[in-house]
């Protein structure tokens, strides 16, 4: 089994701030094929983005990350209960939930164990649903910029499992029945500033600046302020999703 990896813990405050949630869109499409509400986890759940949608559907969420950094960033919820906990060694019982998620952080897992976690921990006909989301669109100028950032500047830096959300888990085994998938987008209206610093929390900026001692993205604040101007623009993110049911 791999380690574990923790990417986010060093950035954990900004990470709750500028990561996006997912759009109800997402929820209502993989709500519609799991069978009961008594319980779900939200496995690498980071600051609870998605355990406290789910917490609006079913009685008790348990999340999960392996960060207590981020764990410490989590909205609560009285439904909802937070443990440190790796994907791999769930803290559960067998045949516990009706539903078990992952957003933004299967390329992370030792996978095959990960799943082998979740066909002990789901119910008879309990659902798995994993997702993620690649670079983000705004404009063709920006777009552009942002991607000369990705490639080029701090492209050395990407963790090798980045290549999975580029090619949508393709790749990544998903050894469950009924497999449906799907795609939705996430639209924010952001300022620049909170663009910028969305960008921050890449895990490859992370890298850069603690290797160089300086943020990557500082040398392009002109750039982006003169291609966003002054107003809020729309940020699009491209979502896609994958769901299996228990064999």
């Amino acid at each position: 089994m791999s380690v574990p990896l923790d990417r986010f813990s060093g950035h954990a405050a900004d990470y709750a701030r500028y990561r996006i949630d997912y759009p109800g869109e997402l929820y209502d499409y993989l709500l519609t094929y799991v069978p009961g509400r008594q319980a779900a986890w939200d496995c690498a759940t980071g600051n609870g983005q998605a355990a406290v949608s789910l917490a609006n559907y079913f009685e008790q969420i348990e999340a999960t990350d392996l960060s207590e950094r981020q764990l410490a960033s989590a909205i609560q919820r009285p439904n909802i209960t937070y443990q440190v906990a790796t994907a791999e060694a769930a803290p559960f019982a067998d045949e516990s939930f009706d539903l078990v998620t992952v957003g933004q952080a299967l390329h992370w897992f030792d996978v095959p164990a990960f799943h082998a976690e979740v066909q002990r921990v789901l119910k008879p006909k309990g659902i798995i649903a994993e997702w993620g989301y690649g670079l983000n669109e705004v404009n063709a100028p920006i777009d552009a910029l942002v991607r000369f950032i990705y490639n080029e500047v701090v492209g050395p830096f990407w963790d090798p499992q980045r290549r999975h959300i580029e090619n949508e888990y393709q790749n990544l085994p998903f050894e469950f029945a009924d497999v449906k998938q799907t795609r939705v987008t996430a639209r924010r209206e952001w300022l620049v500033e909170w663009y910028m610093n969305y960008l921050r929390t890449w895990s490859a900026v992370q890298a850069f600046r603690k290797q160089h001692g300086y943020d990557p993205i500082d040398q392009f604040d002109s750039d982006f302020r003169r291609l966003w101007g002054p107003n809020h623009r729309e940020v699009r993110f491209p979502i896609f999703l994958r769901l299996g049911r228990k064999k």
